[in-house]
């Protein structure tokens, strides 16, 4: 989709952290923009930052864990704007810690949110993509889909869940004729947007800036990228991961600080992009 002009564009999470960075970025391209959140004072306060930099943006609350309020919102922007033709399934959350001290509960809700909100906003929204002429669908993953984390076993596996459903349905669209959609699944290290605060970044990186990412993200949707993949050690962790025997690439991941990385962690736990 190299020209984002006019697009109306729906991110989640959109009020704060990487989502709102990247609406932030899409409205020098001219992208109509649709923001939801949990948090309505937040999404407030972007949708006025948005005006003011001369974007066309509405917003509304959301919780993605409640099903059926996201096919009534479905059905309220279809009455209210029109369908959309860009979807970013960017609100997540993440709950560090040792498996047995997180409550049950947070273990669930991770899930809900990070998975079942995800898949629910893709069946609701995906018939509008295929209508349209060219559509997109970005997938806000992890490097932590890629392998085993500590500390962060439900997020870490919330992500993997993340990106087998990306591309599995990549494949769908291409094998059944509907390449005019693309699939950008996102998998980048740690984000510095407070969800993270206290968790270590892998030896020869550093935490990502929002700003950085949300670029990226852009660029990787009109370049139609297949996965954006930041800093250069996720780019090269899956294939590690494929060719080395399982305990020489756990010795690597914990001599990098890849599988200790979350030990420390004392972030947030808000509704946010991760």
């Amino acid at each position: 989709m190299r020209d984002l002009k006019g697009k109306r564009t729906l991110i989640t999470g959109g009020a704060a952290g990487i989502g709102r960075n990247i609406a932030e970025r899409l409205v020098p391209e001219g992208a109509e923009l649709v923001l939801v959140d949990l948090n309505e004072a937040a999404l407030n306060e972007t949708l006025a930052a948005i005006h003011s930099l001369g974007g066309e943006v509405s917003g509304y609350c959301l919780d993605l864990t409640d099903t059926d309020s996201i096919f009534r919102l479905r059905d309220r922007i279809h009455a209210q704007l029109g369908p959309i033709d860009v979807l970013v399934n960017n609100a997540g959350v993440v709950f560090g810690g040792g498996f047995l001290d997180v409550p049950f509960e947070k273990h669930v809700r991770t899930y809900r949110v990070n998975v079942e909100g995800m898949v629910a906003m893709t069946y609701a929204f995906l018939p509008d993509l295929l209508a349209g002429p060219e559509g997109h669908l970005v997938n806000i993953a992890s490097a932590a889909g890629f392998i085993g984390l500590p500390w962060g076993t439900t997020y870490s596996s919330s992500k993997w869940a993340v990106i087998g459903f990306s591309e599995s349905l990549r494949l769908e669209l291409e094998m059944t004729k509907h390449d005019s959609v693309k699939v950008t699944t996102i998998c980048p290290s740690y984000v510095s947007t407070g969800l993270f605060e206290g968790a270590r970044p892998p030896r020869t990186t550093s935490m990502l800036a929002p700003e950085q990412l949300a670029q990226q993200i852009v660029d990787g949707i009109k370049r139609d990228e297949l996965y954006v993949l930041t800093p250069w050690l996720v780019r090269v962790t899956p294939m590690l991961k494929g060719v080395l025997p399982t305990r020489l690439f756990d010795m690597i991941a914990w001599t990098l600080g890849a599988t200790s990385s979350m030990a420390q962690w004392r972030g947030t736990d808000k509704d946010i992009a991760v």
